[in-house]
């Protein structure tokens, strides 16, 4: 007698088989969503240079930031969960100034030529990382479409609130948010975040917002560089939680915040901010870059491409639009399509919705994560169907051989 353990050692084997085959038909949706990042903490990117968000203070002489000779080769996965594609049939920001306080940005950048303001130092990026988020907000992508920012249409007005190796300081970031005030700005983003409240720029703060500008503020630093020691303490950061800044901060692809983050309370959004591809203020090739800096920028464009579809809206009417078309979490998770296109009610909840009730009645974050759901369904109805193809394949044969009768109803016999 053969042994039934050959048998089903076949079967399982074929099984095995038929999942192999199937199990690709799933997996583009879910690779194309997070674009070279297989860990959840997004840590594996595309291989390309970090772009940091200071320089070494310590070193004796001033090393700017190298130009990169790599580029990007597909989107990377913070571009899809925030579905840019179909938000830029809706709004692309123009008409919109979004004041970038930063290390300042490169005017003649790649994607971003003839839409950048710098006035004296804000005009020279040694450090590399104001460009590389002005390009988050307002990049074009330079020659790939697939790496636009949220608002390719809004102009940057580029400001310093670090020194040249970019360090933050309270007295240079209030300034700054005085500048982005007396320009007019519809969009303040302070992408760095100071330990300690200043008086001169909760003052300033204060004065944008009554002059109708949304002031987004970074909810905690930018980690320190890889293989750095000092770790960032857990504090309240500025002015991330000043009176109506929209406070935002880094998620990963998971939706969950970075190992080692800062803890901070009163943060209001969280936007994509680990393995995030833009590029740089020298040459035309792209670094990856992380932190909270790099989702208040996301986060600054969705602003701008709100204030452009609605320009009757109020700051702070913008502002309640972005936390309530939120997808719903721990942190409201960035949502720059449902915040154009959402009718929201009288009680700034979306229409026909209730906050209140379980995240999966509400509309997903992404095309992205919807096309894995539908291949999944895929897998398991294959996979279902396969193994009942190979069931018959494998009983069928031996059943007829034994003229039908159940398994061990043959005597010896048949042994």
């Amino acid at each position: 007698m053969r042994p039934p353990a050959r048998g089903g050692a076949r079967l399982l084997s074929c099984v095995g088989l038929a999942a192999a085959l199937l199990l690709p038909a799933a997996l583009p949706a879910r690779a194309a969503s997070f674009s070279g990042l297989p860990t959840a903490d997004g840590t594996k990117g595309q291989e390309l240079p970090g772009m940091p968000s200071a320089l070494d203070p310590e070193a004796e002489q001033v090393a700017c930031t190298p130009a990169s000779r790599r580029q990007a080769e597909k989107q990377d996965w913070s571009r899809q969960r925030l579905d840019l594609d179909r938000l830029h049939r809706h709004s692309t920001g123009t008409g919109v100034t979004v004041a970038l306080i930063d290390t300042g940005v490169a005017p003649d950048a790649a994607g971003l030529g003839g839409r950048v303001t710098a006035q004296g130092a804000a005009g020279d990026d040694c450090v590399g990382h104001g460009t590389f988020l002005a390009g988050l907000i307002a990049g074009t992508g330079g020659g790939s479409t697939a790496l636009a920012g949220v608002a390719p249409g809004a102009k940057i007005l580029a400001l310093r609130g670090t020194d040249r190796r970019g360090e933050a300081g309270a007295g240079l970031v209030a300034e700054a948010v005085r500048e982005a005030t007396a320009a007019r700005a519809g969009v303040i983003a302070v992408t760095v975040a100071l330990p300690r409240r200043d008086a001169e720029l909760t003052r300033a703060v204060a004065a944008a917002r009554r002059a109708g500008a949304v002031v987004v503020a970074a909810a905690a630093p930018d980690p320190p560089p890889r293989g750095g020691t000092d770790e960032i303490p857990s504090r309240t950061y500025w002015p991330a939680r000043e009176p109506g800044v929209l406070s935002v901060a880094d998620m990963l692809p998971s939706g969950a915040r970075p190992d080692g983050s800062p803890a901070t309370g009163g943060v209001d959004l969280a936007a994509p901010g680990a393995g995030v591809v833009s590029g740089g203020p020298r040459g035309a090739g792209h670094y990856l870059g992380a932190g909270a800096s790099v989702a208040t920028a996301y986060a600054a464009g969705a602003a701008a491409a709100v204030r452009a579809a609605r320009p009757d809206d109020s700051a702070a009417a913008v502002t309640r639009r972005l936390t309530a078309t939120a997808y719903p979490a721990d942190i409201p998770q960035l949502d720059p399509y449902a915040a154009v296109t959402t009718v929201l009610g009288e009680a700034g909840s979306p229409v026909g919705t209730d906050r209140g009730s379980d995240p999966v009645t509400l509309r997903d974050t992404s095309a992205a994560d919807r096309a894995t759901s539908r291949a999944t369904l895929f897998v398991l109805l294959g996979t279902a169907a396969v193994l009942a193809v190979l069931w018959a394949a494998f009983a069928l044969p031996r059943a007829r051989a034994r003229g039908w009768r159940p398994a061990g109803a043959g005597g010896a016999g048949n042994e």
